[in-house]
């Protein structure tokens, strides 16, 4: 299966941005992929206030997406925000079209870095997969990638390939820990992990807030041990990859860690 990771730069306009997922969909459709990833924060930019575009997943703003699903014949995975509990928000990933439904609210919230994602954001509390095209997908959400238990247990669902949406913080070392923790994670589930994360808005000659995480770019297709089949630079761009799920098979018959783990 062809997929496409579409590193974009969200606006703070959701429907501009619904325009962006349209344009990226065609494109990605053009090139052969059946299902189309875009990055945490899909609906708005972070640093804009996410409570006023929040929406539940059968409002408006996730109904175009599925039109848009249906209109192009690609599936879609976009991230969006969602009416949580307390006058909180949940930061959620949706995935539909080409017959499926599901949705993920990031379990692990960002309270690192001098940044506390939990004062605006409720936690999800139970993964999420989905197939599509005879594969299995785990979902992820960037501080997700900090933890390989959530990985595992997308495995052991079945997951072949780990989809992980971000919108990473810029900062010292920040560039060199997503390389490590993304192909890390890959080793530990032994599956195929597509990051896709928001465009470097340097790039465009924006100045992120101190804080506020829009991205540095880095969107990467990595193998099931470990190997970075492609990576993407800061700019706003779309990642091809084929999966071969012989090679998850091949991975886990070499090096059974999913086996061989004693605690869980």
């Amino acid at each position: 299966m062809r997929i496409a990771l579409a590193q974009i730069l969200s606006s703070s306009t959701p429907a501009e941005n619904l325009e962006t997922v349209a344009g990226r969909a065609r494109e990605a459709r053009a090139a052969g992929a059946e299902l189309v990833v875009f990055p945490e924060a899909t609906m708005a930019a972070f640093g804009n206030d996410l409570n006023a575009v929040a929406e539940p997943l059968d409002g408006p703003w996730a109904q175009r997406v599925r039109e848009i699903a249906t209109e192009v014949g690609i599936a879609v995975v976009v991230g969006l925000f969602t009416p949580g509990d307390g006058g909180r928000i949940r930061n959620t990933l949706l995935a539909t079209g080409d017959g499926i439904e599901a949705a993920y609210d990031k379990i692990h919230l960002f309270d690192a870095f001098g940044f506390k994602e939990s004062d605006a954001v409720a936690p999800g509390e139970t993964p999420a997969t989905f197939a599509l095209g005879g594969l299995t997908f785990g979902l992820a959400t960037c501080y997700d990638v900090r933890f390989p238990a959530l990985f595992a247990a997308n495995a052991r669902a079945g997951a072949q390939v780990q989809l992980v949406c971000a919108s990473w913080g810029a900062g010292p070392d920040k560039a060199r820990q997503w390389d490590l923790l993304t192909a890390a994670r890959a080793l530990d589930s032994t599956s195929y992990v597509l990051a896709c994360g928001q465009a470097d808005p340097a790039t465009r000659g924006i100045e992120a807030p101190d804080s506020t995480p829009l991205g540095i770019g880095r969107s990467a297709a990595i193998g099931p041990k470990g190997e970075v089949i492609q990576r993407l630079d800061g700019a706003e761009g779309l990642l091809l990859v084929d999966i071969d799920p012989d090679q998850v098979d091949a991975a886990r018959a070499a090096i059974p860690v999913l086996e061989n783990a004693r605690l869980r």
